[in-house]
């Protein structure tokens, strides 16, 4: 066993540090943009008079570190070669996210928004396992040159975990002699309709609610006629893309079909073990760095002319998140390590309950050192002027969004109980 992080992954990081002192801090300091990150952040980046959606002059600057950082030949890292990236793998990328959620709020990686010089693609995964030759020409290409971007359109109003009881519907439909689809219904949480050019749009179209099969994922454009934004839905971590929206009477060709008929919900579930490791190596990292930030004003903090971090009451809180982030790190690399050395499809059969493990303790804990940072710094620490009323406003969210802590409980529950994976059957 050899716990080393390799030294390629090593070196190839440092050079991620050099870019980002060479081309990605100076942006920051550049044109008041300090403005994003310091205590004006959630203004800044607010248009509150426009749905609360994120200002222009915020995801200007956002584009313009993805192309810096493309350009350098890190954005397109953990995508195949074959679409200008490096094949970056699930450990490679666990320690980055991790290292680069450990510096703090920063252009590098704000997570407000899944924005990063090392970016995750998800829908890469998806267009490259289940979509046409078209599809993935127009799609994967198209995403990272900028003229397609695919919001993902699963959640309804009354359906968010019970996906398979969703209520919008998809029947067949000829329209000027071409094959197609109307599509009817609600979502809801659709994030970044805002600027998406289309919807990968999940509906029913054959069996009855609860059957896991019977949806099919279609892609419709945006804008289309019958699809209404109906509201922007305001939330606890500022601005929002995340809409409520309606489809009625919406027509699509067969061609926008991506995947199998009537197989949607299995090219749902293709990403996410991906997406959740990625996500908890982010969360790891952000606790670390609440828990570093404490102990470091708890040296330089001396009430009463003693050192803050002399009391037991501040160490003791610290030492019990610091042994959970170390015990974490590991758990994360190494189930990162294991869906490296194993194909995609065993991933599901054999370890989805270590990355869920994984993922929703990660979101858990990094919601604790946010809290027990804000209680060492004290009132500064409630402020705005330290990060970590932002780090815990936007990571608490992923106790909801990465597929609820109950469900990823509930996936280990049945892993654990032998309902479901290795020990399948054995306690009868």
């Amino acid at each position: 066993m050899d716990f080393t992080v390799p030294k390629e992954l090593e070196d190839y990081y440092a050079e991620l540090e050099r870019f980002i002192e060479a081309e990605i801090e100076p942006l920051v300091a550049k044109d008041d943009n300090i403005r994003f990150f310091d205590h004006r952040r959630e203004w800044a980046r607010t248009d509150f008079e426009n749905g609360g959606l994120p200002r222009h002059e915020w995801e200007d600057l956002l584009r313009q570190a993805r192309k810096a950082a493309d350009a350098a030949g890190h954005w397109r890292f953990s995508a195949p070669k074959k679409y200008g990236g490096k094949d970056g793998s699930n450990l490679w990328m666990a320690v980055i996210r991790d290292r680069f959620a450990a510096r703090g709020l920063g252009l590098h990686n704000d997570l407000q928004n899944e924005h990063s010089i090392v970016g995750n693609f998800p829908f890469v995964a998806m267009f490259e396992t289940f979509g046409t030759e078209e599809q993935k020409q127009e799609f994967i290409l198209g995403g990272f040159e900028g003229t397609r971007r695919v919001a993902f359109g699963l959640t309804e109003p009354h359906h968010g975990s019970d996906a398979t009881h969703m209520e919008t519907k998809a029947v067949r439909e000829t329209r000027d002699g071409v094959d197609g689809w109307r599509i009817d219904g609600e979502k809801m949480w659709i994030t970044g309709m805002h600027v998406a050019t289309h919807c990968a749009m999940f509906a029913r179209t054959s069996g009855k609610d609860g059957d896991a099969s019977g949806i099919t994922c279609f892609l419709v454009p945006n804008p289309t006629p019958g699809l209404e934004i109906e509201e922007w839905m305001w939330t606890f971590n500022m601005p929002t893309d995340h809409p409520r929206l309606s489809v009625n009477n919406v027509w699509v060709p067969d061609s926008a079909i991506l995947g199998v008929e009537g197989r949607g919900l299995a090219l749902a579930q293709s990403f996410v073990h991906q997406n959740r490791i990625r996500q908890a190596a982010s969360s790891l990292g952000a606790a670390s760095y609440c828990v570093e930030e404490s102990v470091r004003y708890a040296r330089e903090r001396k009430p009463f002319g003693e050192e803050l971090a002399r009391n037991q009451a501040i160490q003791f809180p610290l030492v019990e998140l610091a042994t959970q982030c170390e015990m974490l790190r590991l758990l994360i690399y190494k189930t990162a390590w294991e869906m490296d050395n194993m194909p995609h499809e065993m991933i599901e059969k054999t370890i989805s309950d270590k990355v869920s493990m994984c993922n929703y303790w990660a979101n858990r804990l990094v919601c604790q050192a946010a809290d027990r940072a804000m209680q060492v710094h004290g009132g500064i620490g409630y402020s705005r002027h330290k990060p970590f009323e932002h780090i815990y406003r936007h990571h608490r969210r992923y106790r909801i969004t990465e597929g609820a802590e109950e469900i990823q409980m509930r996936k280990v529950g049945a892993y654990l109980f032998g309902y479901l994976g290795p020990k399948r059957g054995m306690y009868g």
